[in-house]
């Protein structure tokens, strides 16, 4: 009990402290998409997706100095998702050093495992920016990409395949149907349907 006491309280803090998915600053600007549709100002994805079924991931950074960008893909806990294809596995960083006014994409497919299934789990990304010649980040931040409910059902659709192994020219990769959409409505309503699931 006290471990769903935990997360609920983590899910609760990410739901409503963590910053806006598109946002602009003194250091920059962040563009997120998710399945290919940029998520404007602090909208967050709310899909309802089946247990192995694919979505995409993508985080755009334009820096407005040299700074080495850190971005992972990260969950709760562990297991509950799995990347297919991308620059990091869940909750490693990837790293990449970039020029002034030069933009670099963070692209992750990823799918859900049985872990959660029946139940909903934000993705988040965490971000940090250091300056070259200083050790401490001038920068770090997260925010939540999107929230997802994982269906009890089995996605029998294709799965990308990476690059290690090519697909053919025939084949396309799945995309979601599902469709961002996140308000303050929206927002109270799945903190009581979280609330409603950790009381059981």
């Amino acid at each position: 009990m006290r471990i769903r006491n935990v997360t609920f309280g983590i899910v609760l803090y990410f739901l409503l402290f963590q910053s806006n998915a598109s946002a602009l600053s003194e250091y920059g600007k962040i563009d997120v998409y998710f399945n290919d549709q940029i998520l404007p100002g602090e909208t967050v994805a709310t899909p309802t997706i089946k247990i192995g079924e694919p979505f995409n991931v993508k985080i755009n950074m334009t820096v407005n100095q040299e700074y080495r960008v850190s971005g992972q893909i990260s969950e709760i806990g562990s297991g509950n998702f799995e990347v297919i294809e991308g620059p990091s596995e869940m909750n490693k960083y990837s790293s990449v050093i970039l020029k002034p006014n030069e933009s670099y994409t963070f692209e992750w497919t990823i799918k859900p495992t049985e872990g959660w299934a029946g139940g909903s789990l934000p993705i988040n990304f965490r971000y940090s920016l250091v300056e070259k010649g200083n050790p401490e980040p001038v920068l770090n931040g997260g925010f939540t990409v999107a929230y997802c409910t994982i269906s009890n059902e089995h996605y029998e659709g294709k799965i990308p395949i990476s690059e290690e192994q090519p697909v053919s020219e025939t084949e396309s990769s799945p995309t979601s149907a599902s469709t961002p959409a996140f308000t303050l409505v929206g927002a109270l309503s799945v903190i009581a349907l979280v609330f409603a699931l950790f009381r059981r």
